[in-house]
């Protein structure tokens, strides 16, 4: 809204109204302001939550020192809502369809979180929401990004291509003998492949078999995998939400590398420099990134531990929601095993230790366990690490991830 206002002041001449043209700094705004808002309505909401003796309920699972929060106040993810939506608002171009859909990213699953902890928390009930409507939830999203990724006109990716025989050598001569190209917006549902030389990968490639209806079969592969990835990213994301700070903690680190990524493929010199896709407009969703980091950390004030309130299902299905959804806006979805690979181990932490169960259960008729207690987190708190030294031990992992992630935008 701010960023709207500031265009008039410009148009006025009114001296330093040109700033808020500047990606670099609404971004340094939008995360100053997530910070201050989350800083200061994390006090408030806390109060408010141990006020209506919103606070959690620890099942007995035997690991030291979990009684210890019972009762600290949970749905904390407000906070982070908040401070993410409110600076996007002020500082973000709201026409722009990427940071529309972030938006309806954070609300939507925001919403379902915040339901399913109303049932758990309010309503008494330990269940929550159940599990099919998460997911119909999580499906739903799916189809509105993929679908929208796919009609709307503003959503291309500009190609640098080779002009045509007669017009390069006409151009090469005219500049120096060096090759000539043009740059020409395409809508493709192409995305980019980690560690190989030609790194782009269209999925119509899968569905090639397909003839003349090639085109469009590419697209509903397209929105089947990002179905899929919002799915299990933002499930992984809430399996980690386990121990004080860890999904915040993690998520930051996330959110900080989905900005740079954000940042060079919306700007054409840099994404020419590194030969990866330019993406135009995407350069927006830095904004949106920096929100997203300031309200994570801000939040990690009050969520380290020992955490003064949980982010609870509203927090954690937001944010795993909102890390995928990015990742494929800018076209590095595939990207997600790594960068995201606390997560990706959370989750299949739980999908083996379930799976290894009912198999040996089924063989043996005794189910045995691969790990201690899943997720991972759990099995090292079972094998007696304080639950401090696990945290921080995930957040330097991630940390590497993130690093190496940032890395392969050379390493092919």
């Amino acid at each position: 809204m701010l960023y709207y206002l500031f265009q008039y002041l410009e148009k006025l001449n009114v001296p330093g109204a040109g700033l808020f043209s500047y990606i670099s700094f609404r971004s340094a705004s939008a995360v100053i302001t997530s910070l201050i808002i989350s800083m200061i309505l994390g006090k408030s909401v806390i109060r408010w939550l141990q006020r209506m003796q919103l606070g959690e309920v620890v099942r007995n699972l035997g690991l030291e020192g979990q009684y210890k929060k019972e009762g600290t106040p949970t749905m904390g993810g407000i906070i982070i809502l908040a401070s993410i939506l409110v600076p996007v608002l002020l500082f973000a171009d709201l026409r722009n369809v990427y940071v529309l859909l972030m938006l309806i990213t954070t609300v939507w699953l925001g919403g379902i979180g915040f339901l399913d902890d109303y049932i758990k928390v309010i309503k008494k009930n330990k269940e929550g929401l159940a599990g099919k409507f998460k997911i119909v939830g999580q499906v739903t999203l799916g189809l509105i990004v993929g679908i929208v990724l796919y009609s709307s006109d503003q959503v291309v990716v500009r190609k640098k291509i080779p002009v045509q025989a007669e017009q390069t050598a006409e151009r090469s001569s005219a500049e120096g003998g060096k090759k000539a190209y043009v740059y020409q917006n395409i809508k493709e549902p192409v995305t980019t492949i980690p560690f190989v030389k030609n790194h782009e990968f269209n999925y119509k490639s899968l569905v090639g078999f397909m003839g003349r209806y090639k085109d469009i079969a590419g697209w509903v592969v397209f929105v089947l995998i990002t179905i899929f990835i919002i799915t299990a990213v933002s499930n992984g994301a809430n399996l980690t939400d386990g121990l004080d700070g860890l999904a915040t903690g993690v998520s930051a680190v996330i959110g900080a590398t989905l900005g740079i990524f954000a940042y060079v493929s919306g700007n054409m010199l840099f994404a020419d420099y590194l030969n990866i896709m330019f993406i135009p407009d995407s350069g927006e969703l830095v904004i949106f990134a920096s929100a997203f980091i300031g309200a994570t950390v801000g939040f990690l004030w009050y969520n380290a531990y020992p955490a003064q309130v949980f982010m609870g299902d509203t927090g954690s299905l937001a944010l795993g929601g909102i890390i995928a959804v990015f990742s494929i806006i800018i076209r590095k979805e595939l990207l997600i095993p790594v960068l995201c690979g606390i997560f990706l181990v959370e989750n299949l932490s739980v999908i083996l230790q379930v799976s290894y169960y009912k198999y040996t259960r089924r063989k043996y008729g005794k189910g045995r366990r691969i790990f201690l207690m899943a997720p991972l987190h759990h099995h090292f708190q079972m094998k007696g690490f304080p639950e401090p030294k696990i945290v921080t031990r995930f957040w330097i992992v991630a940390m590497m991830l993130a690093v190496f992630t940032v890395v392969t935008l050379k390493i092919r």
